[in-house]
């Protein structure tokens, strides 16, 4: 399954990648004051819904001051979080389903902005990559493209030629990608936006 995520402001747009028909939408609930005040720092909850509105999952992302954590919910309930660990130039991320650790992603920061999801054995589950898109776009906007991959080694769907197949250990289950998608939410927050949910972000899921 290819997606291609859009955002205006607060709203994602999910298509199929081909036909770019809206498969479904990601939009941000927060508090105007706070977004403005506290920008990246900023409370905020993002609903997942197919194309029809329903609602299939939701992240949630608390106030924080040193470390940001990010939660994945469905039906109100908590699944799955991703915790952001303090590093003074790494960027390190834990993900959890449940009280289960399954991933963690260890990027050197800097200029790095490929998030490769790893399993405790060191295995690759997941990959997610900040195209570069150009100087002035990088500079005066918040506008970023982002690509998630979850690989295609027992999926009969061909990647598309702008996204390259990624080999992974194993297929991540349903509540397993609703946390990367999560991480990526959290990843644009955390370094990336730089006016707290102003930007233009797009995201191109593959499997």
């Amino acid at each position: 399954m290819q997606w291609l995520m859009s955002a205006t402001l607060k709203q994602y747009v999910c298509s199929w990648f081909y036909s770019l028909v809206p498969v479904g939408f990601i939009r941000e609930q927060s508090n105007v004051i706070a977004r403005q005040l506290l920008r990246l720092r900023r409370p905020f909850i993002a609903y997942i819904t197919d194309g029809s509105g329903n609602e299939l999952f939701r992240v949630r992302r608390p106030f924080w001051w040193i470390t940001s954590s990010i939660y994945a919910e469905i039906n109100g309930k908590e699944i799955g979080v991703v915790h952001r660990r303090w590093h003074l130039w790494r960027r390190i991320y834990d993900l959890y389903l449940g009280d289960k650790q399954f991933a963690v992603v260890e990027n050197p920061g800097l200029w790095n902005w490929t998030f490769t999801l790893k399993d405790i054995d060191g295995n690759v589950l997941a990959e997610i990559d900040r195209d570069w898109r150009g100087f002035g776009f990088e500079i005066f906007t918040d506008a970023g493209q982002y690509v998630i991959r979850f690989g295609s080694s027992d999926s009969g769907v061909t990647p598309a030629a702008e996204v390259q197949e990624l080999s992974v250990a194993r297929s991540l289950t349903l509540s397993e990608r609703a946390v990367a998608v999560a991480l990526a939410v959290s990843l644009d927050n955390d370094y990336f936006s730089r006016h707290g949910g102003w930007g233009f972000p797009f995201m191109v899921v593959d499997d």
